[in-house]
């Protein structure tokens, strides 16, 4: 059993659109609750408002969190396992401009992390074969329509940081269980 990507909600196996599935019934009433929100993600709430405060997530409404804001704080939550914050906040920047415009996006966070959940629910993803990842994120984005020329680019080049930092992190997670056969 494993969970979605930044995430406590366990799924049996990754599956194409099945975090859109996820996404719609969880928002299916409106938004969520910071109590929600840090159970879903494992996040204490101090940590969640310190990125609101800090401007990586824009503040709640009515004391509750929209759909964007929930794939923002998972996108945070997945890539800080392997980048640093500054990183993190570089790649939102690109993905987002403005925080309080969203009409500057490049893409949606809920449909950006849609695309990455699909992407690596790839099966066959080799990490040493730069063109099996492009292909992979070529995939990703083929229905993507770009406003601005580049667009598309810059969309594909921060799936493909996002796939790396996966790739990284399951390493890590590797590299800890054969430490600990090591005792």
């Amino acid at each position: 059993m494993s969970t979605y990507p930044g995430t406590t909600i366990e799924v049996l196996d990754l599956k194409k659109g099945s975090s859109k599935i996820l996404f719609d019934g969880i928002f299916a009433a409106g938004g969520i609750t910071l109590s929600q929100l840090s159970t879903m993600t494992g996040l204490e709430p101090y940590i969640i408002q310190n990125w609101v405060k800090r401007k990586f997530v824009t503040s709640p409404v009515k004391k509750l969190y929209s759909k964007q804001q929930f794939a923002r704080i998972v996108i945070i939550n997945m890539l800080r396992e392997t980048l640093q914050i500054d990183a993190i906040c570089n790649l939102i920047s690109v993905i987002g401009g403005d925080i309080e415009d969203t009409t500057d996006d490049l893409i949606g966070d809920d449909e950006l992390y849609h695309r990455y959940v699909d992407m690596i629910a790839e099966e066959n993803i080799d990490i040493s074969n730069e063109n099996s990842v492009n292909d992979i994120v070529k995939k990703a984005t083929e229905n993507f329509e770009a406003r601005t020329t580049g667009d598309k680019i810059k969309i594909e080049r921060i799936l493909k940081v996002m796939l790396y930092a996966h790739i990284a992190s399951k390493l890590r997670d590797k590299a800890k269980e054969v430490l600990a056969q090591l005792d």
